[in-house]
């Protein structure tokens, strides 16, 4: 890490509950670049004071978390299509006073799915209807997948998911259809409370083509490891988290990591 000086470009982080994973991740790879940048996150109770700080102090970049992420929209100039297609925002790019909002998980969700060579015509249930389902649906419905059953208790928010982009909504598990893809958006199977949980029946674990877990925390889910142990295809929270850290890191300092230093710098933001 460089010295600090009048010099360094600043980037910083904006949540309810602020963490250090961001931090680590872009100061470890700041350092192995060498480049003359500080990340520091950041809570606050004076969000439209905050974005005035933004731009009055040449704040390059901001991560935006809950419960920030829809706040944020009319503070900013520009939305761009990857938060405007599920109204949250959770990257902030600011060019000389003009703040661009964009949605780094949507496009993570989105290029895994594409990277894991997931065909769009499998039968997906996904269960979750909070700010990460919202991007996770809409690359669904962005990659071209039409089979799309959302599993949600909450009927308010599991009904409006599905039906803004016209799949259908169940809030039993056993009321679901067959499907091929399964997907959790719910903190079932995270460290804390629900570390045990196992988000769908084991009978679907085995007749699944893949298992998509969006949690991160642990690496190995309850769920990844219901999957791996029957030989299913899994993708991991982990790849998520990494893949749209490292997209933010990219429009801030417009410099693209390799894989290999993002899994460096993903492993040091998780230990």
């Amino acid at each position: 890490m460089p010295i600090l000086n009048k010099d360094m470009t600043v980037c910083i982080s904006l949540a309810g509950r602020p963490s250090n994973i961001g931090t680590r991740f872009h100061n470890y790879l700041y350092d192995e670049l060498g480049l003359n940048y500080l990340y520091k996150a950041f809570t606050t109770d004076d969000l439209e004071g905050a974005i005035r700080g933004i731009r009055a102090l040449g704040i390059r970049g901001c991560s935006v978390s809950m419960p920030f992420k829809e706040a944020i929209i009319p503070l900013v100039d520009v939305v761009e299509e990857s938060a405007a297609a599920i109204d949250a925002v959770n990257t902030v790019v600011n060019d000389d006073g003009v703040l661009s909002a964009s949605n780094t998980d949507y496009e993570a969700v989105a290029e895994l799915l594409a990277e894991h060579e997931v065909d769009p015509g499998s039968r997906v249930l996904l269960r979750g209807s909070g700010g990460m389902a919202k991007a996770v649906v809409a690359a669904f419905r962005g990659a071209g997948f039409d089979d799309v059953t959302v599993l949600a208790r909450n009927e308010s928010a599991g009904s409006a998911l599905a039906g803004r982009y016209g799949y259908r909504h169940v809030r039993e598990e056993n009321a679901a259809p067959a499907t091929d893809l399964l997907v959790n958006v719910t903190p079932l199977g995270m460290d804390g409370p629900d570390a045990d949980a196992l988000a769908f029946d084991e009978s679907r674990i085995r007749a699944a083509t893949t298992v998509f877990d969006v949690v991160a925390f642990p690496s190995r889910t309850p769920l990844i490891r219901a999957a791996a142990e029957v030989g299913v295809p899994v993708i991991t929270g982990t790849e998520v988290i990494a893949l749209q850290a490292a997209r933010q890191f990219a429009r801030y300092t417009g410099v693209v990591p390799d894989r290999n230093l993002v899994e460096r710098a993903s492993q040091f933001s998780r230990a």
